[in-house]
């Protein structure tokens, strides 16, 4: 048990959710969207938004009643399990899912680290998967660090971070070059027709995945009743305001015809920067130092969420109980270090990457789908109880988002190809051969 001291307050909180999902997808994916959906993929951003905000209020209600880390694999253990086996079975399902869509989100922002860099640093384009690969180790350096001291750092990143993305925001209005007749007709514009908007949606909802780590981090939050709550309120306001506005900003820049044309759908803001902004130079490479803050705080967050999931079904005696020990500091060193390997393995290989975003988008809806069905199941194995936190809407909100949701991502994982259910089938299959090895064995305490 951490000292209060050390624990997360409301500013640090609040930090790591914005970190998490100020990323790899408002500098990369975004520009995915414009292509897709034209001047409407705004909407598919803020539609995207309400919809994982309302999912992050539910897991923060089941962090309330199941106050306790690791909660992707506690939730489901203590809600949907019948017995002890059965309950661990749910929590290994859940964890072995989000395992993989917390590896492949540091995956992916630890590509784009290097391929950044790479555009605003030409001479860096030869080392640009070691440079991927260095920042998977300090990012799980950093993680080793108590708590508190990771919360601080994430706070300094994020507040840099969304002071450049100001600035980028401001430049653009300002320039000159900013034309509003971009925006114009705002449905039909982009290759995905006059719903392309609904299309992009599972694309922005990657985004803002991260908006539950807190909840997954319950036990090491102060008053976690209160903050948790209002740190994910907070930061998604916040989150929304700089992704409109840096994609506003954007496409008045350039459209995404231009975007496509340039071979550069991937990075849209350093595009319209480097396109368009050439009367002032230094904001491509105000870019690309944003870029790589946003990439690093998302991988802060995702591989310390991965290493507290190893370290929970570690607990729960279905990995070595070795990945559960945690340092001086109360950080799990062993699941760390599994997770700084793994990350690292796969960063290695460029060419896996679409597979691993893939299989992190499948892996997604696995645990939508089970946190949704956890939380309807939770509230009826424990009465309201005065003061605890509630999310708005109860049962009824909780179908809608899981029936939203769903319907998103599938389309998008269906084009995923063979290749794709392939890996989801091997993965799961090793996933399944670990619970049946561990369960051969009592559960330990």
């Amino acid at each position: 048990m951490l000292n209060e001291r050390k624990k997360l307050g409301l500013r640090e909180s609040t930090a790591i959710l914005i970190g998490g999902m100020i990323g790899s997808a408002i500098f990369s994916l975004s520009g995915v969207t414009i292509v897709g959906a034209g001047p409407a993929s705004i909407l598919s951003w803020i539609i995207a938004a309400v919809i994982l905000f309302f999912y992050g209020l539910q897991t923060a209600e089941l962090a309330t009643i199941y106050p306790k880390s690791g909660g992707i694999f506690v939730f489901p253990e203590k809600a949907l399990g019948k017995n002890e086996k059965q309950g661990r079975l749910w929590g290994w399902i859940s964890s072995w899912a989000y395992l993989f869509g917390c590896i492949g989100g540091a995956c992916f922002s630890a590509y784009y680290v290097g391929y950044y860099l790479a555009q605003g640093f030409p001479a860096l384009a030869g080392v640009s998967t070691l440079i991927s690969l260095i920042a998977v180790v300090i990012c799980g350096l950093f993680i080793m660090l108590n708590i508190s001291a990771t919360g601080k750092v994430n706070t300094a990143l994020t507040v840099l971070l969304s002071a450049t993305l100001l600035v980028f925001v401001i430049v653009a209005f300002t320039s000159g070059g900013w034309d509003v007749k971009n925006f114009t007709p705002f449905f039909g514009q982009g290759t995905d027709g006059g719903a392309g908007f609904l299309t992009e949606i599972p694309i922005a909802m990657l985004a803002y995945g991260a908006i539950v780590a807190v909840a997954f981090m319950v036990d090491e939050i102060k008053d976690a009743q209160k903050t948790i709550p209002k740190a994910m309120t907070i930061a998604m306001i916040i989150t929304v305001v700089l992704y409109v506005l840096s994609i506003v900003a954007t496409m008045g820049l350039v459209t995404g015809t231009a975007l496509t044309e340039s071979n550069m759908e991937y990075a849209p803001m350093f595009a319209a920067a480097f396109l368009k902004l050439m009367a002032v130079p230094w904001v491509s490479t105000l870019i690309v130092i944003s870029a790589v803050l946003a990439l690093i705080t998302t991988m802060l967050v995702v591989m310390l969420l991965a290493a507290r999931t190893f370290q929970a079904s570690a607990g729960g005696g279905l990995l070595p109980k070795g990945l559960a020990k945690e340092g001086k500091n109360g950080t799990p060193i062993n699941a760390t270090i599994l997770t700084i390997i793994i990350v690292g393995i796969l960063t290695a290989i460029p060419s896996f990457t679409n597979v691993v975003v893939n299989l992190g988008a499948l892996c997604n809806v696995i645990v939508v789908a089970i946190i949704s069905v956890t939380i309807i199941a939770a509230r009826k194995k424990n009465p309201i109880v005065e003061g605890r936190f509630k999310a708005p809407g109860g049962n009824v909100v909780s179908i809608i988002v899981l029936a939203v949701l769903v319907a998103c991502y599938i389309p998008s994982i269906i084009q995923g190809g063979w290749m794709l259910w392939l890996c989801t089938a091997v993965y799961y299959a090793i996933g399944m051969i670990i619970y049946f090895i561990a369960t051969r064995r009592p559960a330990k305490s």
